[in-house]
């Protein structure tokens, strides 16, 4: 549905791929993963359980790896998909909860059967037995930590009542999938490990030290030696580009290569597919299918630029561009989730890194208001001895309280006025621009201001409702230039521009920041609602024609740069783009 697509040298050794899925329910229908009721069974369902990502996530996790072949042995087999056999599987599920045959249903993730039985168990404030025999497993000889930690995909643990085993057994055999019963629910607050039932104890430990009360690291951290030097080197101390319109250009990348290969369209509920600020959906209920008139809208977003000149200020940043985009489409924000991407902790600097961009997320999100629902690491992404640059993704969904028509969108319309939204602070360091002259993890990261971002965002969202927009566009990655440039390639239509007098105007990335198209005709209307609520603000130009200008720094053929826009990162991958 939407994205962001980022090539950088730091994640040669260590390609990154963040995922986020969004579900709808009715609320009288959750279902938690939780063990409760003392004598109820662990039912597991799906796939066999074989060698196949034994020490995955769980080594991920902890251990960093080399690129000699001595550690060829320490890294885990990948765990092989079967998406039709996870069809399957959530398709039983769904019919086990509807027909309320499990008391809980938990996924198997990291470290497989190991933490789904002591996370269901620890959140049902109960113990569980678990025992090895009748787990079905795919090749022979397994030892038992191998069958306990296997992350083997399409399984699932479902909590159920005795009484009920023999309907959820028959709706597993309907949907063709496995389901053995591997463990029983019990008083003891213990997660014991069996060979057989009443077999050998292999493993006893007390389920909640596996989760709420598993212990905490406290790496050393400390900032870099050289942070006072690196602050001291401002990219605003960098040449004025001789030819802003080239570096513009070189800005300017259209990924659609990369969402055209997934279907967005699946059940005809999108509003506003990739290549957006959000994604936007249609919300209709789950049970009846009816439209509630309501709009789901997501948006993923990070930036390792950022992170690497100022990891705090960096995850304030993401969040208050997270909410801009969410706020052009109409929508206000709900919940957040994250996925923090970092090198190795066990280098105090990283350490260091991920306890700023924590912080940095987490004031942001109290200044906002917005809960941070969930979230996971990945850790240990060096490669060669070289940490990836902090990159906090984060995803943020919001809502559309009256979807009646379409977002605007990144478009520009003939004729229309353009405005510039926020204050602009002429800081460049961590820019796109700056990383495009080489210069990278040093200088301040601008000032953030997060009661002015959220007055924006409330002023643009109301006026996106009323419909007074006719195209909207945030200012982040590459500054104004570029979110100007994106409304005319992607609308066909060029701009005239001024007030932006020199290249910090064009491409700094202060927050808070939105491009606005406005009918002439409501122009009056929308600047009244900025100057009553104290909102900053400047006309900047004229959206028409077939050139993109901006004053005294370029005049550029829209033609030329909707080419370069669209085959920039075909023309870089070569026959990689090549599609049958």
């Amino acid at each position: 549905m939407g994205g962001e697509t980022v090539f950088d040298e730091c994640y040669a050794g260590n390609p990154l791929v963040n995922v986020l899925c969004l579900g709808v329910l009715p609320v009288e229908r959750l279902v938690l993963g939780r063990a409760e009721g003392v004598g109820n069974l662990a039912v597991l369902l799906g796939s066999t359980t074989g060698r196949d990502g034994i020490g995955g996530v769980s080594v991920l996790a902890s251990a960093g790896f080399s690129d000699e072949a001595s550690d060829a042995d320490k890294r885990p087999s990948v765990q092989v998909g079967d998406p039709f056999e996870e069809k399957r599987l959530i398709e039983a599920c769904l019919e086990l909860l509807d027909s309320n045959l499990a008391a809980g249903v938990q996924d198997l993730g990291g470290a497989g059967i190991t933490c789904a039985t002591a996370e269901t168990a620890a959140k049902g404030g109960a113990g569980m037995d678990v025992m090895i025999a009748p787990i079905p497993q795919r090749e022979p000889g397994m030892q038992p930590f191998e069958v306990m930690t296997s992350e083997s995909q399409e399984r699932m643990l479902a909590i159920v009542e005795p009484g009920n085993l023999e309907a959820v057994l028959a709706i597993a055999e309907r949907w063709e999938i496995r389901a053995n019963v591997i463990g029983i629910v019990t008083d003891t607050g213990r997660l014991r490990v069996l060979d057989e039932v009443n077999g050998e104890v292999l493993a006893d430990v007390p389920a909640k030290a596996l989760e709420q009360d598993a212990p905490l690291y406290d790496r050393p951290r400390s900032a870099p030696a050289d942070l006072d030097q690196r602050q001291a080197d401002s990219a605003n101390s960098l040449d004025a580009p001789s030819d802003p319109g080239a570096d513009l250009i070189a800005m300017l990348s259209d990924t659609s290569w990369v969402s055209s290969q997934y279907d967005h369209m699946l059940f005809l509920n999108t509003v506003e597919g990739p290549g957006g600020d959000a994604a936007v959906l249609r919300l209709k209920h789950p049970s009846t299918g009816l439209d509630t008139g309501r709009g789901l809208a997501l948006t993923t977003d990070g930036n390792h630029l950022w992170g690497s000149v100022d990891p705090y200020r960096g995850g304030v940043m993401t969040v208050a561009e997270s909410v801009m985009n969410l706020a052009v489409v109409g929508a206000r924000p709900l919940a957040l989730v994250n996925c923090l991407n970092f090198g190795n902790p066990e280098h105090p600097e990283v350490m260091w890194q991920l306890s700023e961009s924590i912080d940095g997320l987490s004031e942001a999100l109290l200044a906002f208001g917005i809960p941070c629902v969930g979230g996971n690491v990945s850790l240990y992404n060096e490669s060669r001895g070289t940490d990836i640059d902090p990159t906090a993704v984060i995803g943020l969904l919001g809502v559309v309280d009256a979807l009646e028509s379409p977002p605007p969108g990144v478009r520009l319309v003939e004729g229309s006025r353009l405005l510039l939204l926020g204050h602009t602070e002429p800081e460049l360091s961590g820019s796109a621009w700056a990383a495009l002259q080489g210069h990278r993890g040093r200088g301040r990261l601008p000032e953030v201001d997060l009661e002015a971002v959220a007055s924006v965002a409330d002023a643009v969202r109301d006026l996106v409702i009323a419909g007074l927009v006719q195209g909207a566009h945030d200012v982040s990655s590459g500054g104004t230039a570029v979110a100007l440039a994106e409304m005319a390639v992607r609308s066909g239509v060029g701009f005239t521009a001024a007030r932006l007098a020199d290249h910090s105007d064009l491409f700094a990335e202060s927050s808070g920041r939105a491009v606005l198209c406005i009918d002439p005709e409501k122009l009056r209307e929308v600047l009244d609602l900025l100057e009553q609520r104290g909102i900053e603000h400047s006309r900047i130009g004229v959206a028409g024609g077939n050139r993109m200008s901006v004053k005294g720094q370029f005049d550029l053929g829209l033609d030329e740069v909707t080419a370069s826009w669209r085959d920039h990162l075909p023309d870089a991958l070569g026959s990689g783009t090549v599609q049958g």
